[in-house]
């Protein structure tokens, strides 16, 4: 969070927000050691998840990655019996440093930014989470304050609108 001015502007922007839970995982697990019945438990007492981070070689950060990989286990998140998460929403807020141009065919990454969404969708898919659409800030370090402050307002009206 401390290297991202992106989200350390949404975090504050969303602090406040009635019904909302942040919960930086950094913050938490610095030494990546996750407590993972306590993980399941927040995420049980959860309606809706909402991750979010900047995007780290067109995926999830380390730790994010590994939340995943211990928190949604087996028989806990899928597979047999594993429905913890069934009819639960997930949003992803996400940035990225380079353009949205930069994610087309043509540009820079090779790709439209969606595809590098498929993993994410593949987790809602799996668990049973209902996909929301994303919220993705592109450009975020060459973006103007203002434009960083509409975004983070639009992003807490949606959020509230979704109560």
């Amino acid at each position: 969070l401390r290297h991202s001015r992106v989200h350390t502007r949404l975090q504050r922007e969303l602090a406040d927000r009635p019904g909302l839970a942040l919960h930086d995982l950094y913050a938490h697990y610095p030494e990546y050691w996750i407590d993972v019945p306590a993980e399941q438990a927040r995420v049980t007492a959860a309606r809706h998840l909402v991750w979010m981070h900047p995007i780290h070689w067109y995926g999830m950060p380390p730790l994010m990655k590994l939340w995943v990989d211990q928190v949604l286990s087996q028989g806990w998140a899928y597979g047999r019996d594993g429905r913890a998460l069934a009819g639960k929403r997930l949003t992803l807020v996400l940035s990225t440093g380079g353009a949205a141009s930069a994610y087309s065919e043509a540009g820079h990454h090779g790709h439209p930014f969606e595809t590098f969404l498929l993993p994410y969708q593949q987790i809602a898919r799996f668990t049973g989470l209902e996909w929301q659409p994303p919220w993705v800030f592109h450009d975020a370090h060459r973006a103007s304050d203002a434009a960083l402050a509409a975004h983070a307002l639009a992003l807490r009206q949606h959020l509230q609108q979704e109560r």
